[in-house]
């Protein structure tokens, strides 16, 4: 299944060189293999028109950026976007700020924001060329890539007492 093909969509937006930006990049590189065939994980890197048209079609997508607001590197911030702009806790912003947010005001004129749809901001401590991914951010992207993964993954069946 091609990406736009699919009807749900987990967008990580990055700069795989520039430390903790790479934060939404590094989320979908750890639900590779563990998220179902029909969802699509997507890079991005933050381009509105790409943006738009990866939204296109969509009926649920997971948005994935580094910000910076002032709190603790490692924070994730969640925002429902479906019916409501990017708005950001303490002023923060994504590291794709006008981008993610003119992409999804963009979406939003045109009726092709999806009906699910949320942004997830990890708080990003360093954003230095070359710089590795901080140990906060990559423990805030292990714990957002599994919140993912059960979001996104059927409910397994009770075992009945009779099963061994």
């Amino acid at each position: 299944m091609r990406p736009l093909e699919s009807h749900r969509r987990v967008i990580g937006l990055g700069n795989a060189w520039r430390g903790d930006d790479a934060a939404g990049l590094a989320c979908l590189a750890a639900l590779r293999g563990r998220v179902p065939a029909d969802v699509a994980l997507i890079d991005s890197d933050g381009d509105p028109a790409a943006l738009l048209e990866q939204l296109s079609g969509a009926a649920l997508v997971y948005l994935i950026d580094a910000c910076r607001s002032g709190d603790l590197p490692g924070t994730v911030h969640r925002v429902d976007v479906a019916h409501h702009p990017l708005c950001l806790p303490n002023g923060a912003t994504s590291s794709h700020g006008l981008g993610l947010a003119t992409a999804l005001e963009l979406a939003r004129t045109f009726g092709q924001v999806p009906a699910q749809c949320q942004v997830f901001a990890i708080e990003a401590g360093d954003f230095t060329l070359g710089a590795p991914l901080g140990a906060a951010v990559r423990t805030a992207v292990e714990r957002l890539a599994q919140e993912i993964q059960c979001r996104l993954s059927p409910p397994r069946p009770a075992r009945s007492g009779s099963e061994v």
